[in-house]
């Protein structure tokens, strides 16, 4: 039975109650965790899992969208875990996960650091030492634009890049599911585009979500914000004023 399962990750953040959404494909001969959340989080996924009835000493792989630190801060501890784990990401997300360049995202804090006011330094700091502290893991499968996956009934790989350059999202043919990592954002109920504060390219983010106006969409599940089953199409338009 095909099945894609959303997890709810509910933790407190800066003083406040967050969630995150990463999710499960699971089918007859695989089970996939889709991003990992932020390090040490390993047992609040095995948790969100359980609440799910999913157990994940039967995962067989970990896809990563991109090398953000709360999308693969946990995936050193899932690959201790279950160290049968197959790492997948694209080609251009690779050198970052596994560590042979230096994470974008620290690179883009390097970069702000001397334009911040003094009162904000400090915080900086923390957040560059947070992105230092992460795990690389090699990966073992890097997928590459419009592949088609046998995971439940047929996944097709969508590089969707803007919010960091080798981003990619999922769509699940069979339930006209997309799983959009932070290509896509859900806030106050309306899908939308993700802060730009945090995404490296914004023209192509745009681009991105034009491509997904080619797709029928049904559902989409964002990694921050949860599952949209509004209007996909209508709602993807409306990000360009159509």
């Amino acid at each position: 039975m095909n099945q894609v399962i959303m997890l709810e990750v509910t933790f407190d953040f800066n003083n406040a109650v967050n969630t995150i959404y990463p999710v499960i494909l699971k089918d007859q001969q695989e089970m996939i965790l889709i991003d990992c959340g932020y390090p040490h989080f390993l047992p609040l996924i095995q948790r969100a899992a359980e609440a799910k009835g999913m157990d994940l000493g039967k995962l067989t792989k970990i896809v990563i969208t991109h090398h953000d630190f709360d999308h693969m801060g946990a995936l050193a501890e899932c690959k201790s875990a279950y160290p049968n784990l197959e790492i997948i990401s694209s080609g251009g997300e690779e050198k970052y996960i596994s560590g042979k360049e230096k994470s974008l995202r620290l690179q883009q804090a390097e970069a702000l650091y001397d334009s911040l006011p003094e009162s904000e330094k400090a915080a900086a700091e923390n957040f560059q030492e947070l992105l230092r502290s992460i795990t690389p893991v090699a990966v073992d499968l890097r997928v590459k634009d419009h592949e088609l996956l046998p995971w439940c009934g047929g996944t097709e790989i969508i590089a969707t890049p803007g919010h960091m350059p080798g981003h990619i999202s999922l769509y699940v043919k069979a339930c006209k599911t997309l799983i959009a990592g932070d290509a896509l954002v859900i806030e106050n109920d309306e899908l939308g585009m993700a802060n730009p504060q945090y995404t490296l390219d914004m023209a192509e983010a745009k681009n991105s979500i034009r491509k997904l106006l080619t797709y029928e969409i049904e559902k989409i599940i964002c990694y921050h914000g949860g599952i949209f089953t509004g209007n996909c199409q209508a709602s993807l338009q409306k990000m360009f004023g159509k």
